[in-house]
Order: structure tokens, then C-alpha cells, then sequence
């Protein structure tokens, strides 16, 4: 059994090479917005009560002057969809957290420390001491390199030259990397990139989002259910 030390350990290990990674992410999430007008303040308060990438990335691609409140609502509504269904798998396993420490530790799950935990959760106990060692270090990276990049947005020019862009896509290929299972995954993975990347090229933002997430689901269903019935017939023969 672990103790608290050690979960804390095993926390700050777990998420330091995801704090990295999303480094160049929140720089150039800090440096888009100061391009759409907004200051360091406002990048940094986001950051803090939004506290949602690609949400945070959508509302300030859709960004005017003034700003279109029900399109920015919805978008974030629909990518942020995906985290009823992360807080579903992941609640059962807090059973030793108090009701505080869920609220509080769910209010800041970000796809990384989720993918983290439940990988942890497949051989240790979650516990409280996990958690937060995931979660402070890694809002905290967030809401500094974010307000970095608003406050150095003009010196940096457009991160898209730099490639900075793709380090949101990359990061998310390593978190899928982490739970490959073989064919399921696949169908899902092809499944959600494909209908996402017609959808983005024919209604755009964030509908692209909404269509990746049913088909994958989709499937994701269908390849379980394809799966399960060769292993029915296998045990029958």
C-alpha cells in the first residue's frame, strides 16, 4: 500500500512531461488572444475560471468585437461535452476523496491528468494525494504560460510559423497512444479524425467537434459489439 508521499511522488512524475508538452500549447493560446485584443489579465483570468484548452481555443477563434455571446457559449458547451462522459468513468474510482475534493478536482480535470488517472487506476487506488499532485503543478503551468504568451505575443509574431500549433494535436496523439487496444481503438481513432476533418472542411468550428465525438462513439460501439461476438463464437467452438 502507498502512502501519501509516494502518491505525490508518483503524481508529480506522472504529469511533468504533460506539463511540458502543454507548454508551447499555452503560449500560443496567450499569444492568439492577445491578437484578438485581449490583455494579460484577461488571458490569465480565463485561464483560471475557464480552465478548458480547447474551449479556451474555439471561443478565441470566434472572438470579435462585441463578442458573439451565444456562439461562444455553445461552442464551449459542445467541446467541453466530453467531460461528463470523463467525470463518469473517473467517479467511481474516487470513492476516498470528500465531496469538496471531487467538486474541486473535477472542476480542474483536463484530459492529460484524466488519461493519467485512469491509467493509475487500472493498478493503484486513486487517491486525493495522486490527484492534486497531478492537478496543481499542471493548472499552474496553464495559467503561467498562458499569461506568458499575452504578454510576449508580439514578440513571438504568429506561433503558426513556428509549428506551435501542432503541439495541441501531437499531445493529444500521445494520450490516445497510451490506451491503445488494438482494433477498437482504431475504428474509433479513424472514425472520429475522419468525420471531424470533413466536418471542419464543410460547417467549421465547432460542429467538427460534435461529429468527431458521435462517430467515434459509434464505432467504438460497433467495434466492441463486432469484438464480443468473436469471442462468443470462439468459446462456442
Amino acid at each position: 500500500m502507498s502512502t501519501i508521499r509516494d502518491d505525490i511522488r508518483r503524481g508529480l512524475n506522472d504529469i511533468w512531461p504533460a506539463m511540458v508538452a502543454a507548454a508551447p500549447i499555452g503560449l500560443l493560446f496567450g499569444a492568439l488572444a492577445a491578437g484578438k485584443g485581449l490583455s494579460p489579465l484577461e488571458v490569465f483570468l480565463m485561464s483560471a475560471m475557464v480552465f478548458a484548452g480547447g474551449a479556451q481555443f474555439a471561443a478565441v477563434e470566434l472572438w470579435t468585437t462585441p463578442a458573439p455571446v451565444a456562439a461562444l457559449v455553445f461552442s464551449t458547451l459542445l467541446i467541453n461535452a466530453r467531460h461528463i462522459l470523463m467525470g463518469a468513468s473517473l467517479a467511481p474510482k474516487l470513492d476516498g476523496f470528500s465531496r469538496w475534493q471531487k467538486l474541486l478536482g473535477l472542476a480542474y480535470m483536463a484530459d492529460e491528468n484524466w488519461a493519467l488517472a485512469e491509467k493509475r487506476a487500472r493498478t493503484h487506488r486513486l487517491t486525493p494525494a495522486y490527484w492534486f499532485a497531478m492537478v496543481v503543478p499542471f493548472v499552474s503551468a496553464w495559467l503561467m504560460t498562458s499569461t506568458l504568451g499575452a504578454s510576449i505575443g508580439a514578440v513571438l509574431g504568429d506561433p503558426k510559423r513556428l509549428g506551435a500549433d501542432f503541439a495541441f494535436t501531437a499531445l493529444f496523439i500521445a494520450l490516445v497512444a497510451a490506451f491503445w487496444k488494438g482494433r477498437v481503438t482504431f475504428w474509433t481513432v479513424a472514425a472520429a479524425g475522419i468525420a471531424s476533418a470533413v466536418t471542419y472542411r464543410l460547417a467549421g468550428p465547432p460542429w467538427h467537434v460534435g461529429a468527431g465525438a458521435v462517430c467515434g462513439l459509434a464505432a467504438a460501439w460497433l467495434a466492441a459489439g463486432s469484438d464480443a461476438r468473436l469471442v462468443t463464437e470462439e468459446a462456442k467452438a
